[in-house]
């Protein structure tokens, strides 16, 4: 094609040569105006797609209900005087009384085993045993963060406080004619802070850990 064009008056030549270099400009000038549409088509789909993802998991988070849920826990407390840890079982039954937020009815119940030495001229000096157990009633308030930590649907994250009043019952041994109340001065004033997460392995099971200035829980949760 070169050596035709050689052959084509010097004028016209030019000419030619010319319009091959605008076409080739504007073949150029195309391709590199569809190419960078279509990176900017790609790029506007994956914005859609994690703008569509994020708006998805927010809805499933604010749309989430705490309500009608059974908890039944075991774990370690403690209970002012005592001055050990005991084992403890807790159950409560959580109701939704506004947005990300519930009230539950509970139930806990301490025992523990000790003893005190008594003695007087009649009874021999010695340690006398006794038991006694101990059950919180109240109700517990808890605020879910899910919305606010934009947890997966996996996962819940709250912070509670219990308030309520505690049950106690002593049983001494056999013998013992002493003074059988332990801690003088005692209310039956029941107060706790709670910490605590949820693991959901189904729509209808979960497992908890729930951390407390009082007890501390590890249990399965029942969402009905």
């Amino acid at each position: 094609m070169l050596n035709f064009i050689e052959q084509i008056h010097p004028q016209l030549k030019q000419k030619i040569m010319k319009k091959l270099v605008f076409l080739i400009g504007l073949v150029s000038i195309t391709m590199e105006g569809t190419l960078k549409a279509g990176d900017t088509n790609i790029a506007s789909r994956k914005s859609s797609a994690f703008n569509n993802a994020t708006s998805k998991r927010s809805q499933e988070t604010s749309s989430e209900k705490f309500g009608n849920t059974l908890n039944l826990a075991a774990g370690i407390g403690y209970y002012r005087y005592v001055g050990h840890s005991m084992p403890v079982l807790h159950v409560n039954y959580e109701l939704q009384a506004a947005r990300n937020f519930t009230l539950a009815p509970f139930i806990t119940f301490y025992s523990y085993r000790n003893y005190y030495y008594w003695g007087n001229p009649k009874y021999p000096y010695r340690n006398y045993t006794y038991r006694e157990t101990v059950i919180p009633i109240g109700v517990k308030g808890s605020y879910y963060f899910d919305q606010l930590l934009t947890a997966g649907s996996k996962w819940d994250f709250y912070l509670g406080a219990s308030l309520g009043f505690a049950v106690r019952k002593i049983v001494w041994e056999s013998g013992y004619y002493g003074e059988t109340v332990i801690e003088s001065g005692s209310s039956g004033l029941y107060l706790d802070g709670h910490l605590g997460t949820e693991y959901h392995l189904s729509q209808k099971a979960g497992l908890f850990l729930d951390l407390s200035s009082g007890i501390s829980t590890l249990g399965f949760a029942f969402h009905f």
